[in-house]
């Protein structure tokens, strides 16, 4: 009778352990797949929110309710200078809404967790082909857009010509 020396017993071991580790980093290239999607859609939240502030802004403009900057700070630029997160009580900005009346939902499943803000500025502009003596006005309005979770945020800028 020979003496069994157990190496079947070890390959089978190391075996497992081969396929533990393969299993365990397959589950963790899905949890960061998932945790990049999850990110992509709340960065897809916080843009729509900072469009629908953009929209707001170009809307408080053409209804005569806007709050230019440049009256409310005294800075220029003041978007770079305006608490767009509304941290401190949003010196300079606006709240979504705030001049138009216009309501959002926020604060629950996948909406933004609060109402974007925005800060509107008056320039003088002008169109191809216009006098140069005889500027236009033009509003740079620069929004904020927040995610379903405090830290997701989207900043836009566009410039309008109310007509």
């Amino acid at each position: 009778m020979r003496t069994q020396r157990g190496v079947t017993v070890v390959v089978c071991l190391v075996m497992m352990l081969l396929v533990m580790l393969l299993g365990a980093s397959a589950a963790r290239l899905g949890l960061q797949g998932e945790q990049a999607a999850r990110g992509e859609r709340d960065r897809e939240i916080a843009f729509h929110a900072a469009e629908d502030a953009l929209a707001d802004a170009e809307r408080s403009i053409q209804n005569g309710s806007a709050v230019v900057a440049q009256d409310a700070c005294g800075v220029d630029p003041a978007w770079q200078h305006a608490d767009l997160g509304g941290d401190d009580g949003g010196g300079c900005t606006v709240e979504y809404g705030e001049a138009t009346g216009a309501t959002m939902k926020t604060g629950m499943g996948l909406l933004p967790f609060k109402k974007p803000r925005y800060v509107i500025e008056s320039l003088e502009c002008h169109e191809p082909g216009t006098d140069a003596a005889d500027p236009q006005t033009c509003y740079r309005v620069t929004a904020i857009g927040f995610g379903p979770k405090p830290g997701t945020e989207v900043v836009l800028q566009s410039v309008f010509i109310a007509e």
